[in-house]
């Protein structure tokens, strides 16, 4: 089975949202003793979004955890892969169905992509358009690919990415979970090495920021996990703020325990949106 304490990780995660809406229905959460990341996007008319966003992160922590807790004590070998797929088919049942039960849930669905930290390698996964990043040697990589109309449009030849960014449809999701009663998961393995950076984050940070001002700003803080989050925020709003923008960032360094200081940075950078970070311990449901 993967051991998950075989990197040293310093994170961030932080929410705003943004300037025009009233309603922040992002929200990101970690399990930092296992190395998970989780951000989502949520869909849908009143708080509907904000229910599915929020349902998938805590759920997820506790499901992906308690698959982990449980392998520990199995000869069998643990697949963070089918982890990850059974979770979110799991998930997207679970939404789904809430929706169907209630009138004010109607419609619902959510953007999600997790970043799981395990034996030494990045596991992925995602459905939608919220993405995962990665600087490595100065170079930001875009690492998730797009679940959206536009990206269809680029991947036809088409249309160019940057035309992409400004398309009237720009902001429709061909895969999300909860929209339809089947999916299935994309997820992926990379390695990792130390240096890296890992950065995931909403579409109102991407519609509001190019690539190359996402980079740059990173490299110019040094890296620091806790002043890149900060700084990425407050330029999307500065460009216009005009959805909830979410990023959650992770600096991988050498072997060794985590960075003691890493969920004192999370909290820090949330309490001044005072938007919660859901942990591994909180078990949030919506109420009907």
């Amino acid at each position: 089975m993967p051991e998950p304490h075989e990197l040293a990780l310093n994170f961030a995660l932080k929410s705003h949202p943004g300037r025009v809406r009233p309603l922040n229905e992002d929200a990101v959460g970690a399990d930092p003793g296992i190395g998970l990341f989780i951000l989502a996007d949520g869909l849908g008319g009143y708080n509907a979004g904000e229910v599915a966003s929020t349902m998938t992160v805590s759920m997820l922590l506790t499901d992906l955890g308690t698959q982990l807790e449980r392998a520990d004590g199995s000869p069998e070998t643990f697949d963070p892969t089918d982890a990850l797929r059974n979770a979110l088919i799991a998930m997207n049942t679970a939404i789904f169905r809430a929706a169907l039960n209630s009138s004010a849930y109607e419609g619902m669905a959510t953007t999600v992509v997790i970043a799981w930290f395990l034996g030494g390698r990045l596991w992925v996964a995602h459905a939608g358009d919220s993405r995962l990043y990665r600087l490595r040697g100065g170079t930001l990589d875009q690492i998730t690919r797009d679940h959206s109309f536009s990206q269809e449009l680029v991947d036809a030849g088409m249309v160019s990415a940057e035309e992409a960014r400004v398309l009237p449809a720009k902001n429709l999701v061909t895969k999300a979970l909860g929209a339809t009663p089947e999916l299935e998961p994309e997820v992926h393995d990379y390695d990792v090495l130390p240096g890296d950076l890992v950065l995931m984050c909403s579409d109102g940070l991407t519609e509001m920021v190019s690539h190359l001002e996402i980079g740059s700003l990173i490299v110019g803080c040094r890296c620091d996990v806790v002043e890149s989050a900060r700084r990425l925020i407050d330029l999307a709003n500065e460009a216009g703020g005009r959805d909830n923008t979410s990023v959650i960032l992770v600096r991988v360094g050498g072997p060794g325990p985590r960075a003691d200081d890493g969920d004192e940075q999370a909290a820090d950078a949330m309490a001044d949106d005072g938007v919660p970070v859901l942990q591994a311990s909180d078990h949030l449901s919506p109420s009907p």
